[in-house]
């Protein structure tokens, strides 16, 4: 039994958010599904956002958003405040920082990977805006070798802010 549809998004921090979408729209097609975090708000940091996400102390998130590209995985971007950035390490340093799955059945997901040598950074919580649907769940686990991988269900599906340009890739059920 598969325990994952495929690749949902691939997490990307980067210094000017804005910068990065005008490139990946000319350079690559790509579409803003939605901003779940903007200028316009407070920044997302704090002792829980730290726990959940494995950030430092005082890093905080202050642009966020989903880009889609034709029938493949999305990218997630990342812009960072008050964060000591360096090569990939951590969700707030520059670079492709993690890949996301998206699972059926979390539980067992979580379990198999768990069993294989991942480490859940936090426990299990509950997707942002425009994810956050009944029954969402989401959690990051650090691979043996270092790297962030991020279990998610979204079994409602995702709902969309009234500009958005494309609905995000969702792998389909074999």
């Amino acid at each position: 039994m598969d325990i994952t549809r495929g690749i949902n998004h691939i997490g990307l921090t980067v210094p000017d958010i804005e910068a990065a979408t005008e490139f990946f729209k000319k350079g690559l097609n790509g579409k803003i599904a939605y901003d779940s975090q903007t200028e316009m708000e407070s920044p997302r940091g704090g002792e829980d956002v730290e726990r959940y996400l494995g950030l430092e102390d005082g890093a905080k998130i202050i642009k966020k958003r989903m880009l889609v590209f034709g029938n493949g995985p999305n990218i997630e971007m990342f812009e960072f405040a008050n964060a000591q950035q360096r090569s990939a390490e951590s969700l707030q340093d520059i670079g492709f920082t993690h890949i996301a799955f998206y699972v059926d059945n979390f539980e067992s997901a979580l379990e198999q990977v768990i069993e294989a040598g991942g480490e859940p950074i936090s426990e299990p919580h509950f997707n942002t805006r425009y994810e956050d649907t009944s029954g969402n769940q989401t959690v990051y686990i650090k691979a043996p070798w270092g790297s962030l991988i991020e279990l998610q269900t979204v079994p409602n599906g995702y709902y969309y802010p009234e500009d958005s340009e494309a609905e995000v890739f969702i792998p389909r059920k074999r």
